[in-house]
């Protein structure tokens, strides 16, 4: 019995030593970003950006892996029932976070619950273009047309349920206008269409739109958010000319399996607030069409929970609905 005692409380005590010290050496191995969409588009290319750098605040090797289907959704779950260890962590946008949940009947994951959040990495505040041919040079011309004329004008979008989707139908609900909406399978060729004139509008991200403004091929009345945007100076708030509601902007962030230890979610953030501090990295995301703003875990957690409802009442009021 005595040896039993002793022999226990040896291993009593090396369990003690040792498990904090294998905790403390988070990480000790390749961290793997999945994200929910094919390689090469928007969310890919920021991810990899990211991850150049995240390699050397972590110390070790960052791999981006692609579950794609469902808006997101099959790469989101796959995150959901992976092991809350920090190793398998998600790269999402506002679809995924907080649209989804309001616009599938049936969605595998419930952001708030199934996740935590670890750290939101970027915003892209959207602008209202229109093309040149529209006779209508500023937000309030463009709301008396279409008051005029109802189911005149259309706008195309990237697809059912998107934020190129929602933002139109929040300026069609905040204004009282009846706008047609023309969903495509991507941004691109909606864009596409819209140089053509072959639609008269749509939302796009600011640097992406910026480069088609300032070409004069598009006209930019207003933007998404709170502030002017430095790539297109020039242009107002929708809050400046008096549309209400429309201060919402896309967003991408990282997120983790519920559960996860909490020192592994400091160290996450942490790592990824070093890599949103880099000069040349903020640079190139800005480029690629993301503004850097970097938000803690505590904080990310606190901004999905505001911006759910928000995007939820605009899932309601288009009447989108996915299976």
């Amino acid at each position: 019995m005595k040896r039993l005692s002793v022999l226990n409380l040896f291993l009593l005590a090396w369990a003690a030593l040792t498990a904090p010290a294998a905790h403390a050496a988070f990480p000790d191995r390749p961290v793997k970003i999945i994200v929910g969409f094919p390689a090469g588009g928007p969310l890919d290319t920021h991810g990899r950006l990211l991850a150049d750098k995240l390699q050397s605040a972590l110390g070790q090797p960052v791999i981006i892996d692609y579950k794609a289907g469902a808006g997101g959704s099959v790469g989101a779950d796959f995150v959901a029932k992976s092991p809350p260890d920090g190793y398998t962590l998600m790269l999402a946008n506002t679809g995924v976070m907080v649209i989804n949940p309001a616009i599938y009947p049936k969605l595998p994951y419930a952001t708030l619950k199934d996740f935590v959040p670890i750290a939101r990495t970027a915003q892209q505040p959207l602008a209202l273009l229109v093309h040149p041919a529209v006779p209508a040079s500023n937000v309030q011309e463009l709301i008396a047309l279409a008051k005029k004329s109802p189911g005149r004008l259309n706008y195309g979008s990237a697809g059912n349920g998107g934020s190129s989707h929602l933002v139109p139908e929040m300026f069609k609900q905040s204004t009282g206008t009846f706008i047609v909406h023309i969903p495509y399978r991507g941004s691109a060729p909606a864009l596409t269409d819209l140089l053509a004139g072959q639609v008269q509008m749509m939302a796009e991200s600011i640097p992406l739109a910026s480069q088609y403004v300032k070409q004069g091929k598009l006209r930019a009345l207003a933007i998404t958010g709170r502030e002017r945007n430095a790539a297109l100076p020039g242009v107002p708030t929708f809050a400046e000319v008096g549309v209400k509601g429309m201060d919402v902007v896309g967003f991408y962030g990282v997120m983790a399996p519920a559960g996860t230890p909490k020192d592994v979610v400091a160290r996450l953030s942490e790592a990824f607030k070093q890599v949103l501090e880099n000069p040349d990295l903020r640079k190139s995301m800005t480029a690629q069409g993301a503004d850097p703003a970097y938000l803690g875990s505590e904080e990310f957690g606190a901004y999905l929970t505001r911006e759910m409802p928000v995007w939820a009442k605009a899932v309601k009021d288009s009447g989108a609905k996915l299976d």
